[in-house]
């Protein structure tokens, strides 16, 4: 069961994943042992997912984003296997959720320009399984992007 130092690690680490072991037992007030195995027991049980960098999506040419509501023509099994699989491994959408109601889903698609998005919403939206609606809205400016979980 997870307790408030085990909270208070993973808000740390949420805002400095690249916190060595020692620096942050120094700031939860453990020394350096007691620290890494509760790392290891978050790791363990899931509760910290991974490490990776935060890009910035304009520094590597990708400044350009699109939120886009899908709608299936069926949400049979085999159709939403289908297009969840072909969607989890496209790497220009960045994240996909499904949806209650309508649409069935949102996915964010990041690009290097308008015609890069028009270009991947011609041959890969269209072309994902069981499509029979797709709206586009262009994300202007984003405010609070990848923010942490509030701990």
């Amino acid at each position: 069961m997870m307790d408030a130092l085990d909270r208070e690690i993973l808000r740390r680490l949420q805002n400095d994943g690249r916190m060595s072991a020692t620096a942050l037992a120094a700031e939860v007030g453990l020394t350096v042992a007691p620290c890494h195995r509760r790392l290891k027991e978050l790791e363990a049980t899931g509760a910290i997912s991974g490490y990776r960098a935060v890009i910035d999506p304009a520094a590597v040419g990708l400044g350009f984003e699109a939120l886009v509501f899908v709608t299936l023509a069926q949400v049979d099994r085999t159709t939403i296997d289908r297009f969840e699989a072909e969607v989890a491994a496209n790497a220009h959408i960045t994240q996909a959720q499904r949806l209650f109601g309508d649409p069935d889903y949102i996915l964010k698609v990041m690009a290097e320009d308008l015609t890069a998005y028009q270009q991947f919403y011609d041959t890969e939206l269209t072309s994902l399984p069981g499509v029979l609606r797709l709206r586009s809205t262009l994300v202007m400016k984003n405010l609070k992007p990848a923010a942490g979980l509030p701990l």
